[in-house]
């Protein structure tokens, strides 16, 4: 991955977009999941020390991160150039771009998909000592999956199966869209792996965040059950 630039090409035109990064109950239906802190982890990124274009075309953050958007025939290119991390900071810059990577494949399908449809979302994260990889624990080949885009059936380690297509994908990286995951449509799951950082991770990590939209209660603790086991199961260690 790119760790100077990142880029989606986005279903909406320029001023939707900037809607999306400038309302905070906005940013928050693409930006990370359902956390406590979110509301104040939005308003150091996107408020505290950021300088907006006259234009509404740049978004300038703190620790030199830019938003850049570009209108397109086929809606706008979303460009987020990342800044040179220095000090404490440098540690934890793989981890911050390979966020940044999900949170803009989130706008995207936000904008695509669900545009009025309030999101919810299941978090779940953990290390192996014993190296898990996410892919070989959940039974999910990657060198048979279609390319972005194309229908997918898989049926999981956990037993559960998921149908939909895939979004994208990336050496760290698998976007699906679920069928399941949405009362209407289809919602995302997004799986990444994290690589062992000493000082800051002892062992190789793994996230799963998805993205549903329109479940109601029971639906949406079902889906963080199966998650919270899965991860108990092969992601113990601390």
């Amino acid at each position: 991955m790119d760790t100077a630039q990142l880029s989606v090409l986005v279903n909406a035109d320029a001023e939707q977009v900037w809607l999306m990064l400038r309302e905070p109950a906005r940013i928050a239906q693409w930006h990370g999941w359902e956390m406590e802190g979110l509301d104040d982890e939005i308003r150091q990124i996107y408020y505290d020390n950021v300088t907006e274009s006259p234009d509404h075309l740049r978004l300038d953050l703190g620790r030199g991160d830019a938003f850049i958007l570009t209108p397109h025939q086929d809606g706008t290119l979303v460009t987020l150039n990342r800044g040179t991390a220095t000090g404490e900071w440098a540690r934890y810059d793989t981890d911050i771009t390979e966020g940044w990577s999900i949170f803009l494949q989130q706008l995207k399908f936000k904008l695509a998909r669900h545009p009025h449809t309030p999101r919810r979302t299941v978090y779940v994260d953990g290390t192996s000592a014993a190296h898990t990889h996410l892919w070989d624990a959940l039974g999910i080949d990657t060198g048979w999956l279609p390319d972005p885009g194309e229908p997918y059936g898989i049926t999981l380690t956990t037993g559960d199966t998921l149908s939909g297509k895939v979004w994208y994908r990336t050496d760290t990286q698998l976007g699906l869209t679920v069928a399941d995951y949405a009362e209407h449509g289809d919602g995302l799951l997004i799986l990444a792996q994290q690589a062992r950082v000493p000082g800051l991770r002892e062992h190789p990590g793994a996230q799963v965040i998805a993205s549903t939209f329109g479940l109601g209660a029971a639906d949406l603790e079902k889906i963080s059950t199966q998650w919270d086991t899965f991860m108990e199961t092969h992601y113990p260690d601390a």
